[in-house]
């Protein structure tokens, strides 16, 4: 259980990633594009909603289940943890989190307004 606990995570920080730096690899690809734009409003609505994000409630129940509690562990996940929870207010984290899903749409909005400018 700890490792599938330990790739919960890891997985976790890779769509943080995702999330965050994905515009960068979708430029010319549409169905990559599409999913990188849906990515951006599932983490605004998971960030300014009420629920948790799903991967958050898998990583705690496969904590749980191997009885880990928060800082337990190896390195790897402790640092990883550290990552994907950053001992930050709550609000900051939510703002920062908006702030950057909000930059990679106004990203996609030039480009698209660039495109438009170049078709006759």
């Amino acid at each position: 259980m700890q490792l599938l606990a330990a790739l919960a995570l890891a997985l976790h920080l890779a769509w943080i990633l995702w999330v965050i730096f994905g515009a960068i690899w979708t430029k010319g690809r549409p169905w990559l594009t599409t999913f990188h734009l849906l990515s951006l409003v599932w983490g605004i609505l998971v960030e300014i909603g009420p629920w948790p994000c799903p991967l958050t409630l898998a990583e705690q129940w496969l904590d749980a289940k191997a009885g880990l509690h928060t800082w337990a562990g190896s390195f790897l996940v402790h640092t990883l943890d550290a990552v994907v929870y950053p001992n930050l207010p709550v609000g900051l984290i939510v703002d920062l989190g908006v702030a950057v899903c909000s930059a990679n749409l106004l990203l996609y909005l030039s480009r698209l307004i660039r495109a438009m400018r170049k078709t006759p």
